[in-house]
């Protein structure tokens, strides 16, 4: 699947028009759904290889990956795979039994590691993974999301010191054409 493919097939599966309420507590008038593209084994597949591309483009001393719980698990899941880098999952908060992690998995003091995020509209949860991330001692520098609402998220890294890279602008996959594949729920 290309790249023009991949952007319909989003469109197709994942882009809902209605009133939604968003994680940054704006609303807008469509929702990309991150679940409708990440549980389908095809495009969860596709976007790990781009992922992995983006990641060895524009953060090339990465040692890890890390994706933030829950939306972006499976994609930096799965850009570990295309990749062959380890990945982190960045808790919400440090959970209050077993070993009280905040980050899962095993990792270095002073690692570079490039945060994987599903869609990006304020940032609000990419930079609360970037702080937690850095908090551990690892270094952040750039973020590579599947779609950039371009609602500002691009901008509040950049204050952060964290370049965002998108696969796609949510601005061309609005306009992208519908594939011919039909929605399955």
């Amino acid at each position: 699947m290309d790249r023009d493919e991949l952007g319909a097939a989003l469109r197709e599966h994942a882009y809902l028009e209605g009133d939604f309420l968003l994680r940054s507590g704006r609303r807008s008038r469509y929702y990309l759904d991150k679940y409708r593209f990440e549980t389908r084994p095809e495009l969860l597949g596709a976007l790990g290889d781009l992922i992995a591309d983006a990641v060895r483009e524009h953060e090339p001393e990465a040692a890890r990956l890390a994706g933030p719980e829950l939306g972006a698990v499976a994609l930096a899941a799965a850009a570990s795979l295309a990749s062959g880098l380890p990945f982190l999952i960045v808790r919400k908060g440090a959970k209050d039994y077993g070993t009280a992690n905040r980050l899962e998995g095993v990792f270095e003091v002073g690692e570079r590691v490039c945060l994987v995020e599903d869609v990006v509209t304020s940032a609000g949860a990419a930079i609360e993974a970037v702080e937690a991330l850095r908090e551990a001692g690892l270094e952040v520098g750039t973020a590579v999301c599947v779609v950039d609402r371009e609602e500002g998220g691009e901008d509040a890294l950049a204050e952060k010191g964290v370049r965002l890279q998108a696969l796609f602008r949510a601005s061309e996959l609005l306009n992208a054409p519908k594939s011919a594949a039909k929605p399955h729920g």
